[in-house]
């Protein structure tokens, strides 16, 4: 085995590279240990004295979990059967910006059960502090958090989703948001920084731009919304291309195509 090259100031020495390179070639090394400081990179987490962790990316099946959560004990993929989840990360209970989102996804409650969707939160803070932060936006504003907020104290969670960022806090976990389908995919993965919050509006597009994709088989352009026009997969034949150029789509060209639903 070989073992993890030394670090400083958040940079790596060429040896390191090597390391990454066959990582990336397939040769994963497995409980490398006593990391001396924490790295991040687009694919791996290296955390003090932890493994070598890959962080979920679009198409892999969500990791699952059991946890505690505000209501109550919960596993994701028995929460996740039959419907999409929406699982979001805040930074800390009790915040300013935290309360506006959690806030925004509690109005919007209506919306995501209409459309298959539930939410489920998440930050490094004790049950009994989400109990209480849940309490007191309720009686301040009279929006109640029914969703579910995990309680992940231990940070087991937001660092197996990658949701702590030593860059941005090694305590708190960053604004991300992961869409998950109801075959237990990772459909798509949202970052916010701390001090940024969410835009509710493109939570609930994306949302249903998956949905339209999945159902019609279909991509959805820039900026679409319900009741645009959506994009047909181009042709890969001769012969489909020359059923196309006959159909009534709205051809830009013949690799891009469009129609309504």
């Amino acid at each position: 085995m070989r073992l993890l090259p030394k670090i400083a100031n958040n940079t790596l020495f060429w040896e390191s590279l090597i390391l990454i390179n066959d990582i990336n070639n397939g040769d994963i090394y497995h409980n490398v240990t006593k990391c001396a400081v924490v790295v991040s990179f687009s694919k791996y987490i290296f955390m003090e004295n932890e493994t070598i962790t890959q962080m979920p990316r679009i198409g892999d099946m969500a990791p699952d979990f059991t946890v505690i959560t505000t209501t109550g004990p919960l596993t994701l993929s028995e929460y996740n059967k039959g419907s999409w989840v929406v699982m979001f990360s805040h930074p800390a209970d009790f915040t300013p910006v935290c309360t506006t989102e959690m806030s925004g996804f509690a109005k919007e409650k209506d919306f995501f059960a209409k459309n298959n969707a539930k939410l489920l939160g998440l930050s490094i803070d004790s049950i009994h502090s989400h109990i209480a932060w849940v309490n007191a936006v309720h009686e301040k504003t009279g929006v109640l958090f029914e969703f579910p907020i995990i309680a992940d104290i231990d940070m087991k969670i937001s660092k197996l989703y990658g949701m702590l960022q030593p860059g941005e806090s090694e305590t708190a976990a960053v604004r991300a948001v992961f869409f998950i389908d109801p075959s237990g995919k990772i459909r798509l993965i949202m970052y916010y920084p701390l001090n940024v919050g969410r835009n509710m509006a493109e939570i609930k597009r994306v949302l249903l731009a998956l949905q339209t994709s999945s159902e019609h088989s279909v991509a959805c352009p820039l900026d679409w919304n319900p009741g645009d026009k959506v994009i047909v997969p181009a042709p890969k034949t001769i012969e489909a291309l020359a059923e196309r150029k006959k159909s009534n789509l709205e051809m830009v060209d013949w690799y891009l195509a469009k129609k309504s639903l």
